[in-house]
């Protein structure tokens, strides 16, 4: 799919979370119905079967339970795309990312592999850490391929890491550091990467296992080395970027101006953005993967940047400016947006609450994030459905009216955006806050139940109070308005 994700260590956040964040877009020209649910272990397919692709394999383990935002109709398959499990692991799929033909022409993509439509489903049930959902992903592409490029977050309550599938069957993977964030477009992004760790103590890579030997085979080094003595497997630095990935035209239009919004946000004085002599510009190929952070993370901000039109940028869609280069890249925050969620592992919280999904449907800039406890056995009826007729009773399609009504209506709806974005985090950290402190009456899983059904009552209150507000204003520019009353 075409998405953006926002990776978070855990001394880069504001609580000392690990954040792992992304958008899920539909592709141009459609728009796809999502739902929150929990998949419970006698849920859990044994005899799993892709509906994109031939591919089957047999689920004999015994699988955890974990939630999950599948597509709310299941015509192409599962999509389970971001979800956490009962052990506080958390995985997010998929990043869909770019290649070169090298790559592709040496091992080339697998018609009736997995992709993205399984492989929440084939992995976050059966793992116990993040390192864990690396090595079981890189496992199942190594032995039946991949018919796409993929990036994919793991996470639990110590680390994040980043996996990206290197053509049919190989892989890379690099640990967000504690104090840092990765942004991420749809195109590979790790830039560097050290052999002497992914196969030595994996501290921070890890890599296909004979991934050496296919880059060697297949000239995929491209960095000009000084001296005889250059050996891929001494190399602590290799450019992972200029081997794997694509510099194309269009990436400059989609991809790299997104990484370089966020980037410029998180660290604005730590490079010159902006501007003819600037360090980096929207349509660099050499932007960081990764970077030290000025302040720490708040969820705030992880809304912030993945709603994000270009603000305070020439680019920006809705910029009252006319100018030249207004709408010139792609937003984070589109009309495509399915949803996004952010999965915050809290470990300051007992550990059967520490997990939240925060979760926002339809466009971005026009939604609101609200936080769900992730340890239950079934998710408020608001969410857990979305049916293929619009309906304000569903979260999904209440927020796809919003955006609609309200893109047409940018600056007359804005006001009653931002109130109700900021209404409804405000009365989530605050139920949040309070559930955290009580003890669990009647069972934990039944108690964060409760609290989940509030949480819901609550943004579905002030969802439609936006809904009424932007449609009165959408009314009131209606072309046929008329000021004189009726005699």
């Amino acid at each position: 799919m075409p998405c953006t994700t926002l990776l978070v260590g855990k001394n880069a956040t504001y609580d000392g979370s690990t954040m792992m964040a992304r958008n899920e877009d539909s592709g141009a020209g459609s728009f796809t119905p999502k739902k929150f649910i929990t998949v419970n272990p006698e849920d859990q397919p044994r005899h799993y079967r892709s509906v994109l692709s031939a591919f089957e394999i047999e689920l004999t383990e015994t699988p955890l339970r974990y939630t999950a935002m599948p597509n709310a109709q299941a015509d192409e398959g599962i999509w389970g795309e971001a979800g956490i499990n009962e052990l506080n692991v958390a995985m997010s799929e998929t990043e869909t990312i770019t290649s070169n033909p090298r790559v592709l022409g040496a091992d080339p993509l697998v018609k009736d592999g997995i992709g993205e439509e399984d492989m929440l489903t084939l992995v976050l049930p059966y793992i116990h850490s993040a390192r864990e959902g690396v090595k079981r992903l890189g496992d199942l592409i190594m032995r039946y391929g991949t018919y796409e490029m993929n990036g994919v977050g793991f996470q639990d309550e110590n680390e994040v890491w980043w996996f990206e599938s290197i053509g049919g069957h190989h892989w890379i993977a690099k640990r967000v550091p504690d104090d840092g964030y990765v942004v991420m477009p749809n195109q590979q992004g790790i830039d560097l990467l050290d052999f002497v760790d992914a196969f030595g103590a994996q501290e921070d890579h890890m890599c296909s296992a004979d991934l050496i030997s296919f880059i060697r085979d297949n000239h995929l080094d491209l960095t000009i080395h000084e001296g005889e003595d250059y050996a891929l497997e001494k190399d602590f630095a290799f450019d992972a970027r200029a081997a794997f990935g694509s510099h194309d035209d269009a990436d400059h239009t989609y991809n790299t101006p997104r990484a370089w919004f966020m980037l410029r946000f998180f660290n604005p004085h730590s490079a010159l953005w902006d501007g003819p002599d600037a360090d980096y510009g929207p349509e660099d190929d050499d932007l960081p993967w990764c970077l030290m952070l000025e302040r720490k993370v708040t969820v705030e901000d992880v809304k912030y940047v993945l709603s994000a039109h270009y603000q305070g940028t020439p680019f920006d869609c809705y910029s009252k400016v006319d100018h030249p280069l207004k709408g010139k890249y792609r937003p984070i925050g589109i009309n495509r947006n399915n949803f996004v969620a952010l999965t915050q592992l809290r470990p300051y919280a007992k550990k059967d609450r520490m997990a939240l999904m925060w979760i926002a449907e339809g466009s971005n800039v026009f939604n609101a994030f609200v936080p769900f406890y992730a340890n239950v056995t079934k998710t408020p009826d608001y969410l857990n459905h979305a049916g293929t007729v619009p309906s304000t009773e569903e979260f999904y399609w209440a927020n796809r009216l919003i955006g609609a009504l309200a893109d047409a209506h940018y600056a007359r709806t804005a006001s009653a955006i931002e109130r109700y974005q900021k209404a409804v985090a405000s009365a989530a950290h605050a139920m949040i806050c309070d559930t955290d402190k009580k003890e669990a009456e009647g069972g934990v899983t039944a108690f964060l139940e409760q609290a989940n059904a509030a949480m819901a009552a609550m943004v579905k209150e002030k969802t439609d109070t936006c809904l009424g507000k932007v449609l009165y204003e959408a009314s009131m520019a209606m072309k046929n308005g008329f000021s004189r009353s009726d005699a």
